[in-house]
Formats: C-alpha cells, sequence, structure tokens
C-alpha cells in the first residue's frame, strides 16, 4: 500500500488519537450488551500470494487452491479484485463455496463506480455492482468505497446522493483521503454526520505519513480499519496492542481488520499475531493464520 508511506519514521508519532466527542453517543447506541461478544475480522489483501506457500499454505500448494487455503486461515479479506471489474455469476458462486461458513467478504466498489461524478447511477454499474454481491449471501461483510485522491470536501453533496443510492440492508464504508476533508474540522463533522445517518462506517486507515486518516470517528455498529505496518518493526507490534485495547473499548458488534505489509508478504505474520493477542484478552470471537505445519494442524479448523 503506497498511500499515506513515510520516508522516516523516525519522525512519526504513532499513537492513536483521542477519540472525537461524538463518538460517545453513537457508540452507546450501537455497542454490545454485557453478554455479547464482538465479531472481529482479521483478513489481507488477497489469496494469489506464492510467498506462502509452505509457510500458511500447505507445501506444493496448487494456485487453484489458494482461496480455500486462505479461507481455512483467514476469515475475511479485502477484496480489491472487484475494484477493477464486476465479478459475474458463476465467480461469486465459486468464491461463495469455496470458503468456510464463518468468512466475510469485504469487496471493493468498482471504480467504474467510485470513480465517477454520477457513481455509476447513469450507466447501470451500481446496480449490476449491487446485484453482484447477492451471490455472496450471508458471506458478505462490508463493501467499501475508495473515493479518488482528488475528491474533496467540497462534493458531499455527491457523496451523499451515492449514499442514499445505496442500498440500507447491505454493509458500506467510506474511505476518504483529500486533505480538505481533514483540514477543517466543519468539513469532517458534516463528513461523519452524513455517514452516520446512514450507518455508513468511515473506513480508518492508520499509516504513517498521513495521521489525518486515522480519525477515530465510530459512524455504524462496525468499522473497518485499513493497518498498514512497516515491516513488523516494534511499533507495528505496539500499534496493534493499542487497537485491540480501542476495539474491546469500543465494543462494536463487527470490525473488519486489516494488516497490510510491504509486498503483503508479512500481512499473515501480522494477522497470526493480532489475533493471538486478541483470543488472548478474551472479548471477542476471532479466527487468525496459523503456520502450516502440515494436514493434521488444518484438520483443527
Amino acid at each position: 500500500m503506497k498511500f499515506g508511506k513515510a520516508s522516516d519514521l523516525s519522525q512519526v508519532h504513532f499513537e492513536l488519537p483521542l477519540d472525537p466527542l461524538a463518538n460517545r453517543a453513537r457508540l452507546d447506541r450501537y455497542e454490545l450488551g454485557p453478554d455479547e461478544r464482538p465479531s472481529l475480522y482479521i483478513g489481507a489483501t488477497g489469496w494469489s500470494m506464492k510467498e506462502w506457500v509452505g509457510k500458511w499454505y500447505p507445501e506444493k500448494a496448487k494456485t487453484a487452491d489458494y482461496l480455500k487455503h486462505y479461507g481455512e486461515q483467514f476469515n475475511t479479506i479485502e477484496l480489491n479484485t472487484t475494484h477493477y471489474r464486476i465479478p459475474d455469476k458463476d465467480t461469486i458462486s465459486r468464491w461463495y463455496e469455496t470458503v468456510p461458513a464463518d468468512f466475510r467478504f469485504c469487496p471493493k466498489v468498482p471504480q467504474s463506480i467510485s470513480h465517477r461524478n454520477d457513481f455509476g447511477m447513469s450507466s447501470g454499474q451500481l446496480q449490476q455492482f449491487v446485484g453482484s454481491l447477492d451471490g455472496l449471501k450471508e458471506k458478505m461483510g462490508c463493501a467499501f468505497a475508495q473515493l479518488p485522491p482528488y475528491f474533496g470536501a467540497d462534493r458531499l453533496k455527491q457523496l451523499e446522493t451515492f449514499l442514499d443510492r445505496w442500498p440500507r440492508l447491505l454493509p458500506l464504508a467510506v474511505e476518504v483521503r483529500h486533505e480538505s476533508w481533514f483540514s477543517d474540522p466543519f468539513a469532517t463533522e458534516a463528513l461523519m454526520d452524513a455517514l452516520a445517518a446512514r450507518q455508513i462506517a468511515a473506513v480508518i486507515t492508520d499509516v504513517a505519513g498521513r495521521r489525518d486518516v486515522l480519525h477515530n470517528y465510530v459512524t455504524a455498529p462496525r468499522t473497518m480499519i485499513r493497518f498498514v505496518g512497516n515491516g513488523l518493526l516494534p511499533t507495528d507490534y505496539k500499534r496493534m496492542e493499542e487497537w485491540a485495547d480501542k476495539l474491546k473499548a469500543w465494543n462494536l458488534p463487527e470490525t473488519y481488520f486489516f494488516p497490510h505489509q510491504p509486498d503483503n508478504v508479512l500481512s499473515p505474520d501480522a494477522s497470526a499475531w493480532f489475533s493471538q493477542h486478541l483470543k488472548a484478552m478474551d472479548f471477542a470471537n476471532v479466527r487468525g493464520p496459523r503456520e502450516w505445519a502440515g494436514p493434521e494442524q488444518m484438520s483443527l479448523f
């Protein structure tokens, strides 16, 4: 993930910011009761990683079986392939059938929608994409729209038109990147109010070179966190510890947490550590990868 890359990490303050004041009232509506456990989903950005064969996938794993092995290790995915094309019915069906029952897909909204002035409404792309997601059934997690870097705060009304067309029953998260959304607190609050009014999550991106996008706003009963690590430096683990404490405090029904690492080779390592840390805290339902140790280990899933 190149967005927000920093050349000098020694100048970066990695601590999580304080929660915005608006969070308290929203958390009072969204957080679970004392006898309920949150569901935490941890995943990478794709399954086609030959570098994982022999460590996270079985030795001699075939390319055609990568998704099956991925689903045995992770319980969600930041599905970037949908950013470039809308999958057909057969592809969706194959994805659905290949992964376990507790798996949740988080497909990225196609750029033919997120990068168009009318968000694909006149071309029918929006309707086609939403219709394709029906095939994921209960394994549909939370779609997310990554708006282009030039999409500024002056286009809030345009964004609201899109949000009003999005089906209310289909979970959605929105990521904005233009600095104007965060440099003006009134613009930030206007965006978050618009998302909260529709129970759409605000994507939180924890990346070294753009600390403004680490906004910590909760606007829905779920949150999506894109965590960008730096090759498993000690600060990566410290940051994940802070996130674990934050998620426990928020107590939201669902969290989707995606650990990015350079070239994503180390994403399973980060995910495995984070999931084990969360399990030790014992406040949520969570599943993460374990290093491949032969068929006996994988039979435990």
